[in-house]
């Protein structure tokens, strides 16, 4: 069988999706060679929390990335997976993608669950309020200092840092969709961030078809519960695959 004949079966798809689907919007690989995380140390959660110093490293990192994010575009694979939510063929979409895509694609907030956050809001830190970014990068680039909340908790881009706890609400919506998929498809991940990367496999281990989708290597490359592994561009097999099953 192929991707398409997968895709046309199922009705409850686990979409799993990574870095590797988003660099066709212009979204920079931050853990590439000279990428953002090889020139700069991360700010762990703890420090950004109790030192100003550290708040204001966190946001001029951030910032150097704010650009490419604001900017960047769904392109075919986010359109892809939309068309399949329409169709009724999607139970979730899983991602480890903060950069925001999927959602301004058109992934119902019901259906798409981002693991490690959002750039495309910023985060009260003693609130949870959460609100546009544009206004507090203004101001830190402006001032060069962090932003605050009116309630004066720290604002930080939606996103988990490092030494930061994953939200056990997302967890669990997460583990929730890998026992309703009957076919789950990873695309354009390494698959090796955990415990982002156990989903996939959680529903494999139900006995459901689990396709990957990457050009390079993935740490689940021969792993007994992979039914199908494409080497090859996402943006070229997926949104094709996609269109002939839904012919």
């Amino acid at each position: 069988m192929t991707l398409a004949d997968y895709l046309r079966a199922s009705r409850s798809a686990l979409i799993f999706t990574g870095a590797g689907i988003s660099t066709g919007s212009g979204i920079p690989d931050f853990r590439g060679p000279q990428g953002v995380w090889k020139r700069r140390q991360p700010v762990y959660f703890q420090d950004f929390m109790s030192s100003e110093a550290a708040r204001i490293e966190h946001w001029d990192y951030k910032l150097e990335g704010h650009g490419a994010f604001r900017d960047a575009q769904p392109n075919a694979v986010h359109q892809a997976i939309v068309s399949l939510e329409r169709a009724g063929k999607v139970c979730a979409v899983v991602t480890q993608n903060i950069d925001g895509l999927h959602s301004l694609a058109g992934t119902t907030a019901e259906r798409l669950i981002e693991v490690h956050g959002t750039n495309a809001e910023v985060e009260c830190q003693r609130c949870h309020r959460r609100s546009d970014p544009e206004p507090h990068f203004e101001y830190f680039r402006r001032t060069r200092k962090p932003p605050l909340c009116d309630c004066r908790g720290f604002l930080k881009p939606a996103t988990i840092s490092f030494g930061q706890n994953l939200d056990a609400r997302v967890l669990e919506r997460a583990a929730d969709a890998t026992r309703d998929a009957d076919l789950v498809i990873a695309l354009g991940s390494t698959l090796s961030v955990y415990p982002a990367a156990s989903f996939p496999l959680s529903a494999a281990e139900r006995g459901v078809p689990y396709i990957i989708v990457n050009r390079g290597e993935t740490e689940h490359d021969g792993h007994p519960r992979v039914t199908l592994r494409i080497e090859g561009e996402v943006g070229e097999i997926f949104p094709a695959s996609v269109r002939a099953a839904l012919t």
